[in-house]
Order: C-alpha cells, then sequence, then structure tokens
C-alpha cells in the first residue's frame, strides 16, 4: 500500500513575473536581497568593531561583482555539458538569472575582489572577513530561496510531512515520486544557524585574525557535505562521491589549519581614523614646512647680493668693535668703496648695489651711524674669532 503524504511544502507556480516588457525574477531577487541583508550586517559589525561606516558597502562593490563572475564560472565549468554539448546554446551561459551559480567559485574569486576593495580603503582583508562572515551566511540562507522558485536542486524523494513538491515535468524528477527533500531549507536553515553561533562565539571569545570567517567556512562546509548527499540533480562524482562533497571536505581542512595557526587577540585598530593619503605622497612634517617657509624668505631677500652683505658685515663688525665715531677700522676702508672701484678714505655705506636701497630703507645722512643691530646679529665680529 504507498504511504499517503500528509502534508507537504508546494512550490510556487511561477518563478518570473512581467512588468510590462520586463521580467522580475524571483532567483535575482533573493540574489540581491541576500546581497543587502549581508551589507547591512557586515556594516554594523564592522563599525561595532571601530570601523567607519560606508566601508563595507564601498568593498562590497568589488566584492559582489567578482563573487558572481566567479560563482557562474564555477558552475559553467563543472557543468559545461549543459551549456557547450551537443545541441546546447553556449549562450546560455551567460543567462545567470535562470540560477546555476556555484558557491565555490563565489567565495573564492568574491574574496578577490574584497581584498581588491579593502586594498583601495587602505585596511586588512582579515579583519573585513570576521565582520562579514555572518552576513555571508545569512546572504546564502535568503539566496537559497531562489531554488525553490525554480524547483531545482531538491534531495531524494521522501514521504515525510515537510517534503517538497515537485512537477513532475522538471529536471532530475523521479517517475511517480510527488515529494522531495527540500534541500534548499536545510541549507538555509543550516545557514542562519551558522550565523547565529558565528555572533554569539565571537562576541564570546573576541576572535580576529581572520578565525571568524575560517569557522564560517568550516561551518558550512560540515553542512554542505550532508546536504549534498541528499540531492539527486546531475553532478560530476570522484570515486562515488560527488564533486561537491570532496571540494566541501577540502576546504574545510584548509580552513581548520588556518584556524589553528592564526592565534592572537581581536585588532584593536581595523581601519584609520583620518582619511587616507595618496598612494604617492609622501610623508612630511607641515609645522617644519611652515616654519621654514618665513626663514626661507628672509634668507633669501638678505643674500640676494653677495656684495652687499659683505658691505653690511664689514661694518656691522665695526659696529660692535668702536663706539660711534669718524674713526673707521682698516677693514671697513678697505671694503667701503666708490661706484668705479677706487678705495676711500672713509667708509661709504651708500656704496651698494642698487636693488639693495629697495630693499632696505635708507640710512641717516649723518655719516657715523652704526650698522643695524639686525646686521650686528647675522654676522659675529673678528674680536668674538
Amino acid at each position: 500500500m504507498p504511504a499517503t503524504v500528509l502534508a507537504a511544502i508546494p512550490s510556487p507556480d511561477r518563478s518570473v513575473w512581467n512588468l510590462g516588457p520586463v521580467p522580475i525574477r524571483a532567483y535575482a531577487l533573493c540574489i540581491i536581497a541576500g546581497i543587502v541583508a549581508a551589507i547591512w550586517i557586515g556594516e554594523k559589525r564592522w563599525v561595532a568593531r571601530g570601523g567607519r561606516r560606508g566601508t563595507v558597502s564601498d568593498v562590497a562593490v568589488w566584492a559582489v561583482v567578482f563573487g558572481l563572475v566567479g560563482g557562474r564560472l564555477y558552475h559553467v565549468l563543472t557543468d559545461w555539458e549543459l551549456y557547450f554539448g551537443e545541441g546546447r546554446d553556449p549562450v546560455r551561459a551567460l543567462y545567470v538569472w535562470e540560477g546555476g551559480l556555484g558557491i565555490w567559485g563565489a567565495i573564492s574569486l568574491g574574496g578577490v575582489g574584497a581584498w581588491i576593495g579593502c586594498r583601495r580603503r587602505g585596511i586588512k582583508l582579515a579583519p573585513f572577513a570576521d565582520a562579514a562572515a555572518p552576513g555571508i551566511a545569512v546572504a546564502q540562507a535568503i539566496g537559497r530561496w531562489g531554488n525553490w522558485f525554480n524547483q531545482e536542486l531538491f534531495g531524494r524523494p521522501t514521504d515525510l510531512p515537510w517534503g517538497l513538491e515537485i512537477s513532475p515535468d522538471r529536471p532530475n524528477t523521479v517517475p511517480g515520486a510527488t515529494t522531495y527533500h527540500p534541500t534548499f531549507l536545510y541549507e538555509s536553515l543550516w545557514c542562519l544557524a551558522l550565523a547565529g553561533a558565528l555572533v554569539l562565539v565571537d562576541r564570546r571569545f573576541r576572535l580576529g585574525h581572520g578565525r571568524v570567517f575560517a569557522l564560517y567556512v568550516m561551518g558550512y562546509t560540515a553542512g554542505r557535505v550532508w546536504i549534498e548527499l541528499l540531492r539527486i540533480d546531475s553532478a560530476k562524482t570522484v570515486l562515488g562521491l560527488r564533486l561537491n562533497v570532496w571540494t566541501s571536505i577540502v576546504v574545510f581542512a584548509g580552513a581548520l589549519v588556518y584556524f589553528l595557526l592564526h592565534r592572537g587577540p581581536r585588532e584593536t585598530e581595523v581601519e584609520p581614523s583620518g582619511p587616507r593619503p595618496p598612494a604617492d605622497a609622501e610623508p612630511a612634517d607641515s609645522d617644519a614646512d611652515s616654519d621654514a617657509e618665513p626663514a626661507d624668505a628672509e634668507s633669501a631677500d638678505a643674500n640676494a647680493d653677495s656684495d652687499a652683505e659683505a658691505i653690511r658685515t664689514a661694518t656691522a663688525a665695526d659696529a660692535t668693535g668702536a663706539d660711534a665715531s669718524d674713526d673707521a677700522p682698516p677693514q671697513a676702508t678697505v671694503l667701503a668703496a666708490d661706484p668705479d672701484g677706487e678705495p676711500s678714505d672713509t667708509p661709504d655705506r651708500t656704496a651698494r648695489d642698487p636693488g639693495d636701497a629697495e630693499r632696505r630703507p635708507a640710512d641717516d645722512d649723518s655719516g657715523d651711524r652704526p650698522g643695524r643691530a639686525g646686521d650686528a646679529a647675522r654676522a659675529p665680529s673678528p674680536s668674538d674669532a
């Protein structure tokens, strides 16, 4: 006597709604909703760790684009016969909205995009990944509902009360079976539980250096193994096991090794507080530069004419070596010359460069006034030497 199904999860009768000429696909909406949730959760966790608002959104631009490309590439490479086999249309490999994103390619190439985004922001990838890990798990939980709308990636036939109804004309169905294991729901619930566990463990032990992300990878791959063993869709096999099972085992081992090797307290600073300088900018002491500018201007003005400076130096030496009188030292007599170059019996302080007269006020007509104190300060007296 065949088993009677007392209850079942119905599948949607459609996965596309037409808004005029524009098709709105449920699978795409689930992916977008997951991305929004991941960014929102990651932003809150990043700010709580000391980061700035907007950083997660900026990095997500790179991570999402690379992740979508990587996820699609992995799917096409591992199921290439669906697009490049006999009678297939290779152009359909670009139809992402029809489903087919490999999580391994999405995480791998998405990580490359996140690394680029973090590098442009001047932050390290490890603490960013720790902040983003629970949000990524939530995004996967939401995105899996796209498989429900598409009636795909279901498990073996079952008569359990939560069995999933699948239309008999869908690929990979079993003749005579009407309900199957809802593997999309299993993975969705597993990812939600994983996200909650990551938050609790991180709050309890204050993990850092990428260890939260390593826990996410280990938790997801552990669940993916038993969920993958329930699925009956076509897949590559190695030694009797589906390729995704082997991939999960290898990735789990790698994450475990990383978790054990990278220890230490959580990072105290995850993002610089001030604006990041350009990459080609050289550090400089602004205070020293600002103080040096007036000095440089004064030095340039004082040393504009070497001959005039020599005359002022000799005059200053005369002023410090004797009181104001007409008895000038020989040095002043020798250096003070008339414009024709002939020596004069008395110091002639007016025989200077014409440009010097514009830079300094004219001397007193008394002829016996000593040089300015500023000149004396700039040149030591011969007696001091």
